[in-house]
């Protein structure tokens, strides 16, 4: 059998292939300490999952709903944005989807043709970039340094700028940093894109999970002229802990949501019904829950810093939001003896049993990535093995 050459081409998730290497450890008897996926410790809140129950036992969610979601949902994402942005869209600019990721699947596949490129700062997650090529079109990325808080300039947008330049991904707070960019420095990338007609892709996932005063700006609130330049994703799934529920949306052009809408009906039909009747919960309801789980991410972004800024060797920026650290073990791998990330990363979870994802999957490959999307107790013990570790390879060497 031949495969398709985008299915041979495409590379596997880095954090996914990461966690699936824990897992299978973990189920062979090992004590995984397992700080890969970015998902929540916690169980989705409870008036959530009534919501849900109430769903099913009505039998609403019995049946097929439409592609785009049900209105129901449509509206809550509109008032939430209101609410919390001061955004106004109507139902018709929204599509729910499943999972934020197959949000951004949709998009590329609506706007992209073959050769057409879509710019990506790096680090970047992981899936940017495979899902523009899936579309056919060119992934073009731009380094960021950790002394520039991995933040990229207009000049180097404009570097990288050519005439097959379509869009523009923008991921604030970042996943894998969780570095924030400014309202001023967003200002100016939105009025480069507007520009130059250039789509801004504004992944907005972690965009209620900022921590120490910092902000989030919504791009698409800076003018009118950059909230039509603008396609906003998100989801139910980082703020509500509600991963495993696989609801994202989009919201932008009427006639781009309406594309999207016809791939989707052409692909999964709808997203789950039982979960959509659940996001209208977790985006209407109490917030006290999802105010609970941010402070707690706080408090563990806190705690853990200090202790892996500490680590011999390291270099690291502390995080403005998400549940990530990034840091630079290019020191600390020269000590251990190690030239490759990925090596480093599996010695570390082959003989400290801690599990953590290198840095090569999202285009830094001087650096790994911490989840601390994990309780205190289990990052603590992962940050003591980490350092007992690189001692040890220290010590080795000097024998």
């Amino acid at each position: 059998m031949k495969l398709a050459t985008r299915a041979q081409q495409l590379e596997p998730s880095a954090t996914l292939a990461a966690a699936a290497k824990a897992k299978a450890l973990k189920a062979e008897g090992a004590d995984i300490l397992n700080l890969t996926v970015g998902e929540p410790d916690f169980p989705t809140p409870e008036a959530i999952r009534q919501a849900a129950i109430a769903a099913i036992e009505s039998g609403k969610a019995s049946y097929y709903t439409p592609a785009g979601g049900i209105s129901q949902l449509r509206t809550a994402v509109v008032n939430h944005l209101a609410t919390y942005y001061d955004l106004n869209y109507e139902t018709n600019q929204v599509i729910v989807t499943d999972g934020a990721k197959f949000a951004l699947y949709l998009l590329f596949q609506a706007l992209l043709d073959e050769g057409d490129e879509v710019i990506i700062p790096a680090p970047y997650w992981v899936s940017y970039g495979e899902q523009v090529k899936l579309a056919l079109g060119k992934p073009v990325y731009i380094s960021s340094q950790q002394s520039s808080d991995f933040k990229v300039t207009v000049a180097q947008l404009e570097a990288a700028r050519t005439a097959r330049t379509k869009l523009l991904i923008l991921n604030s707070p970042s996943n894998p940093t969780g570095m924030i960019y400014t309202k001023d420095e967003l200002l100016t990338i939105g009025n480069w894109a507007v520009e130059h007609d250039i789509l801004i892709v504004s992944d907005d996932i972690y965009g209620r999970l900022v921590y120490n005063q910092n902000e989030f700006t919504a791009i698409a609130t800076l003018s009118e002229a950059i909230r039509r330049q603008t396609v906003i994703i998100n989801g139910v799934s980082k703020t509500y802990a509600m991963t495993g529920w696989r609801i994202g949306y989009a919201v932008g052009d009427e006639q781009l949501i309406q594309a999207m809408n016809a791939i989707a009906s052409q692909s999964t039909s709808n997203p789950v019904a039982v979960s959509q009747y659940a996001a209208i919960e977790a985006l209407s309801g109490d917030q006290t829950a999802a105010a609970t789980m941010r402070q707690a991410f706080e408090e563990r972004l806190n705690t853990i810093f200090p202790k892996v800024a500490a680590l011999p060797g390291v270099q690291i920026k502390k995080p403005q939001g998400a549940f990530y650290l990034f840091p630079n073990i290019k020191e600390t791998m020269a000590l251990c003896g190690y030239e490759q990330v990925s090596r480093w990363v599996e010695d570390l979870l082959l003989e400290a049993h801690v599990a953590v994802v290198s840095g090569e999957g999202f285009g830094a490959c001087e650096h790994i990535r911490i989840s601390y999307a994990a309780d205190l107790a289990t990052l603590e013990a992962a940050i003591e093995r980490m350092h007992q570790f690189i001692q040890r390879k220290i010590a080795q060497r000097q024998m």
